[in-house]
């Protein structure tokens, strides 16, 4: 069975309950989700896993420190991502969260890691401001599902 790993970082609570929306849509798919906190998340977790799918709070327009420390470290299993699915969201008090979702996409391209825009909603990927609620749940399910079948497709599964 694929796995999937999510990995975030959250403050207010906001970041987590969107990466517990995403997890559910995934696991509704017939994939193996685990959700981590990005302190607790080591390269080798990401090594382990067919899809990664990083959430962040926005501070001024990047990803937080946890993930961004978690990228740093990740150096440890570079070339071993090549070919894995990946995608990310973010949470934001205003602004600024397309450059946050973007920049965890650089940091996943520079792995080789393979991203899935989206032509409806949000593009780069699920995005809340404030509290997550109605729409920001659809947009979860709907990454969430898309997320899981570029995963089985990878993976030889579907």
């Amino acid at each position: 069975m694929a796995k999937v790993l999510i990995v975030y970082q959250s403050k207010s609570g906001n970041t987590e309950k969107m990466a517990k929306m995403i997890g559910e849509a995934v696991e509704g798919e017939g994939l193996h989700v685990e959700i981590k906190i990005a302190k607790d998340t080591t390269p080798e977790d990401m090594r382990a896993a067919d899809g990664i799918i990083v959430g962040s709070p926005t501070y001024y327009g990047v990803m937080g420190g946890e993930l961004k420390y978690l990228f740093d470290r990740s150096v440890a299993v570079h070339g071993k991502l090549d070919g894995k699915v990946g995608g990310a969201f973010a949470t934001a008090a205003v602004s600024g969260f397309e450059t946050t979702i973007r920049g965890i996409h650089d940091a996943m391209l520079i792995h080789g890691m393979v991203i899935q825009g989206d032509p409806s909603g949000n593009h780069y990927g699920p995005v809340s401001i404030g509290e997550p609620e109605g729409p920001e749940r659809e947009s979860c399910r709907r990454f969430g599902e898309r997320f899981a079948q570029l995963v089985m497709l990878g993976c030889g599964t579907k």
